[in-house]
Order: structure tokens, then C-alpha cells, then sequence
């Protein structure tokens, strides 16, 4: 069957365990943990919203609904918010309402290969995206839209890069590319999380994928690898022996949310570029500023 071109079909992994930020996600999902106003996982949901993607399928597991209940209908909100004449903010909560969802139990957190290999029966034989909400991109940056219109160019599977730091390279997928054009790379190899010395390039995947159905066959037969989990990496890795893959390097912003300093970060950013809050975030900023200069910590 011929493959559609268009991208119209996303996947949200949501289904690990948090383990960064307890105790916050004993009961909680990390998805959920605010970015100024909103969670981390709905800046991933606008941000494919407004790339065109139509049908969004989130990768749960236990102790997630909250999730679900986040982007469902709220009705008693809703009219308390009508009653109170808070437009704005019921615009706010109504944004997302006729956006599709599918939720997928993952039952256990076997890896991000897995996760993906469980949304298969609504994939099925179209081309699809992956968006980790954990990699916050900067809402200005175009990464995904650029994703896409390499994938129309190309007709081949899309990962994301970034160069990072030597002492972070053991936390990634790590690849080996040959560059092909402005921030192109055909990519001849890929390391799952490879010690510095091991590491073919400081190019770093991140978390934006745009891939074919094939790659369901390969995570099918593929057994456990690094930490026990499916590997999205070794999937790609045996992928490169059927197909090209091809890699576009970020040059943007991005925060890694799903550690602590990256999530502060994020959060810091975003709310300088919130008008609601931007004013007293900066004076705060400035004043802790002054104090560490002075040597005053409180």
C-alpha cells in the first residue's frame, strides 16, 4: 500500500514512571507537573496541534488518568467560569476540546519502543510522529514544522537532533551522519546511550520522530537492550539496514523537563515570555540576583 504523505497521526509517550521527580509523581503523572499555567505534556500537544497533526494518541500507564481527565470536558468548570464571566480563561480550558484523543495502557514500562509498538492498531500503515512532552521546545522554534517539511522532501523516517555537552552524551541516543545539506544529516549509525569515549558525535537524538509503519515490525522482534527496555535506537539501528534515515540538528531552544534543572529552566523561559506574569518573574530574578552577588542565599 502506498504511504500517504501527509503526517496526520501523533504519539504521546506518557507511560514512565517519573522516578526524577518523586515524591511528586508517586501518584502523579510527570506530564501533568505545570510549566507556568500548563502541563508539560499539553506544550507538546499544541505544539503538533499546530503543525496539522489531527489524531492524538497518548501512552498511558497506572496512576495516569489524570491525563485523561485534563483534556476531557469539564462541565461544573465550565459553567462556573461562564457564571463568573472569565472568558479568557474559558476560552483557555476549551482550547483543545475538539482535538481527537486515544488513550493506550502501557501495563508495564518496558521503554520508549514498546510504548510506541503499543499504539500500532491506531497507526496502522500510515506514517506518524513522536513527540516526547518531556522536550520542551521553545513555543517560537519551528523544530517539528521543519521535521515535517523534510519528511515531504525526503519520504524517509525524520529524527530530531541537538548537540549536547561531552558529559551528557551517555544519555542519549547518539549518531554517526553524514551531512547532506543545512542542518541535514543521512545518518550511517546510531548508539544508544554510549560512554564519551564510545560516542561516534556529540549529535544527540531528541525528543521528535517522524517514522514509517515499518519500524512496528522491527520493535515486534526486538528483544530487551539497555535497561532491559525496547530501544527506539536499536529498532532505528536495524531500520538503517532497510531504509535511509535522515536527521535534522535543532539549533533552537530546548529544555530537558524531565530532569529538575531542565524543568526550572523551562519554566524560568516561559515565564518571561508570559505577559501575564513576565513583569514580577524578571523584578524576582533580579532581586535573587543581587542577593547571590551580595553572598545573601535567602
Amino acid at each position: 500500500m502506498a504511504m500517504k504523505t501527509r503526517i496526520k497521526k501523533a504519539i504521546f509517550p506518557a507511560a514512565g514512571l517519573g522516578t526524577r521527580f518523586l515524591p511528586a509523581t508517586k501518584a502523579s503523572p510527570k506530564e501533568m507537573l505545570p510549566i507556568v499555567d500548563k502541563p508539560m505534556i499539553q506544550y507538546a500537544i499544541e505544539e503538533a496541534t499546530a503543525c496539522g497533526i489531527e489524531e492524538f494518541i497518548i501512552i498511558t500507564g497506572k496512576y495516569k488518568r489524570a491525563i485523561e481527565d485534563h483534556f476531557d470536558s469539564a462541565y461544573e468548570l465550565e459553567e462556573s467560569l461562564k457564571r463568573s464571566g472569565k472568558k479568557r480563561l474559558l476560552e483557555e480550558i476549551n482550547r483543545l476540546n475538539r482535538i481527537n484523543f486515544a488513550y493506550i495502557r502501557q501495563r508495564a514500562a518496558l521503554g520508549l519502543g514498546h510504548a510506541i509498538l503499543c499504539a500500532r492498531p491506531f497507526v496502522k500503515d500510515e506514517p506518524f510522529a513522536v513527540l516526547l512532552s518531556d522536550d520542551i521546545i521553545d513555543p517560537e522554534d519551528t523544530l517539528f514544522k521543519d521535521m515535517i517539511n523534510l519528511y515531504k522532501e525526503l519520504d524517509c523516517p525524520i529524527l530530531a537532533l541537538q548537540q549536547v555537552q561531552k558529559e551528557e552524551i551517555h544519555r542519549y541516543g547518539v549518531i554517526d551522519g553524514l551531512k547532506e545539506g543545512d542542518g541535514v544529516y543521512k545518518i550511517n549509525n546510531l548508539v544508544e546511550k554510549p560512554r564519551v569515549e564510545d560516542a561516534p558525535s556529540d549529535m544527540a537524538i531528541i525528543g521528535r520522530y517522524i517514522l514509517m509503519p515499518d519500524i512496528f515490525e522491527i520493535l515486534e522482534g526486538l528483544g530487551p537492550g539497555r535497561g532491559g527496555e525496547i530501544q527506539l535506537t536499536d529498532a532505528l539501528q536495524r531500520l538503517l539496514k532497510k531504509r535511509s534515515i535522515y536527521g535534522y540538528l535543532f539549533t533552537g531552544r530546548r529544555y530537558d523537563a524531565g530532569n529538575k534543572v531542565g524543568y526550572l529552566k523551562a519554566t524560568i523561559d516561559l515565564a518571561l515570555k508570559n505577559p501575564q506574569v513576565s513583569e514580577p518573574v524578571k523584578e524576582y530574578i533580579i532581586e535573587v540576583a543581587s542577593r547571590l552577588k551580595k553572598g545573601i542565599r535567602r
